[in-house]
């Protein structure tokens, strides 16, 4: 049964095997791609896509790094290691949108209606994490009982992660699942919506102060449009916070969010933002709100990417 606990940047073997990719021979090999210190059931074949993928990434963000003229030796070794926190301070993003349709392509392309239509009452980050983005929303949504605010939680479920006992007079969730969306206690309405098949959000413009969504991003595959919805949908000033992990179903997952990593990813959000209302955001900017020990292996790392509305 596949969790979203299982690592993005882990593509299994069992998937090329299905495509008739690589042989049943296949050996498992140390992959030089993860960061962190496990292995990736991928071949010394299979593994040049994502080599591919990590060279055209590389390339940009490389040249973000020597824009950012680190000049001590110690920061010239976080010039050749960029972090998610300073990788998009000089994004360099290209004149033009750098991804193309393969990039969104996803090894199970049934509909995702099929996917979601058993809900899942589970958390699919671990409570270190979970408790990191509770306190990161209690710093930046508005207070609770603010007057005339609202939020929406794009992409939601049973759960959104809100403080406890947060209550504003609208809080709207989309997500796939109804059984999840009415469990949800925080939410005063919500929207059945596939956002991949549809990606058209049902409301009406300058709505809301906050859109949040919370490790979704990496299953939007038309999210050029999405980010056009939300800006739309966002009051002038809005805020948009994106947060993610380093754990999906890999099955759904964007074929560009398997093949990278943590810092790549806050740099594709970031793109997001930048490509689909051109002058339209803020420059986006990422966070590690990741728990103390929340990294390799000692509990999932937390990070959010974010922009306004420009007003």
């Amino acid at each position: 049964m596949l969790s979203a606990r299982t690592s993005c940047s882990q593509v299994h073997l069992g998937f090329r095997l299905a495509r008739g990719q690589i042989s049943s021979t296949t050996s498992i090999h140390r992959c030089p791609q993860l960061r962190s210190p496990s292995y990736c059931r991928r071949s010394a074949v299979g593994c040049a896509a994502g080599q591919t993928r990590r060279l055209t990434l590389t390339t940009l963000l490389g040249s973000t790094v020597v824009a950012m003229g680190f000049g001590t030796s110690a920061m010239a070794a976080s010039a050749t290691s960029p972090t998610v926190e300073t990788i998009l301070q000089i994004p360099n993003f290209p004149e033009t949108f750098p991804f193309g349709p393969e990039d969104f392509q996803r090894y199970d392309e049934t509909p995702d209606t099929s996917f979601y239509s058993q809900p899942r009452f589970v958390t699919h980050i671990d409570d270190g994490a979970i408790a990191a983005l509770t306190a990161y929303y209690s710093k930046v949504l508005p207070p609770s009982g603010t007057k005339d605010a609202a939020i929406l939680d794009m992409c939601s479920s049973w759960v959104s992660h809100y403080p406890k006992g947060y209550k504003l007079d609208k809080i709207s969730g989309t997500g796939m699942s109804e059984a999840e969306l009415q469990r949800n206690p925080v939410l005063t309405d919500y929207t059945v919506r596939d956002l991949n098949k549809e990606p058209k959000l049902p409301y009406e413009d300058n709505t809301f102060d906050v859109i949040t969504n919370v490790v979704s991003v990496d299953y939007l595959n038309r999210p050029l449009e999405i980010f056009q919805e939300m800006h739309r949908v966002l009051k002038p000033g809005g805020l948009a916070l994106m947060s993610f992990s380093n754990r999906c179903f890999p099955t759904k997952a964007i074929a560009v969010w398997t093949q990278t990593g943590d810092v790549d990813h806050a740099w594709i959000i970031g793109s997001y933002f930048h490509y689909s209302v051109p002058g339209g955001w803020s420059a986006p900017q990422a966070k590690d709100i990741s728990p103390a020990g929340g990294l390799f292996g000692r509990g999932d790392p937390m990070y959010v990417a974010y922009a306004h509305k420009k007003a």
